[in-house]
């Protein structure tokens, strides 16, 4: 069954190649996250597109939690905020419950906070796509393959599609 989940891990260019890498993973809308008070501060984040058939929320949810800083409380986490963006209470208590059970894998407490997608802002068509289209910018290079390498290390072939 086709789903979609919202995610903000950071930068969303990070995010985006991130996801865009999974197999089962048919789209990826990168841009602007708001949730409700105290958390309708715009935060950079993706929308996930996925087949639940070929890949399970709780593998995006940990993919997610491994390729982000989803357990340190910085000065920035207003505009790269982590969080799982839901669109209806069942999966938000589904996503609590994963969250719950993924959280003993981590040495740190997770701030990764469960929040209801209010409202979702795509990105200047300049920046969507963007390691696809940059692969060679010092961004790319020393942020994003970083996380895809470690994708590739943590979940393999089987998961991801060819970088």
């Amino acid at each position: 069954m086709k789903m979609k989940l919202g995610l903000g891990g950071g930068c969303h260019w990070c995010t985006e190649a991130v996801f865009q890498s999974i197999k089962g993973v048919y789209n990826v809308e990168q841009g602007w996250i708001c949730s409700t008070h105290p958390y309708e501060t715009p935060s950079e984040g993706v929308i996930v597109h996925f087949d639940d058939s070929k890949v399970s929320m709780e593998l995006l949810i940990r993919i997610h939690l491994q390729t982000h800083s989803s357990e340190s409380n910085h000065s920035m986490r207003e505009k790269y905020r982590s969080a799982i963006y839901t669109f209806n209470d069942t999966q938000s208590d589904s996503c609590r419950i994963i969250l719950d059970e993924l959280s003993s894998e981590f040495s740190k407490n997770l701030v990764t906070l469960i929040l209801p997608m209010k409202s979702f802002n795509s990105n200047e068509e300049k920046f969507l796509n963007y390691y696809s289209k940059n692969k060679q910018a010092p961004f790319c290079k020393r942020h994003i393959i970083p996380k895809l390498e470690q994708l590739i290390r943590d979940h393999g072939n089987e998961r991801v599609k060819g970088l």
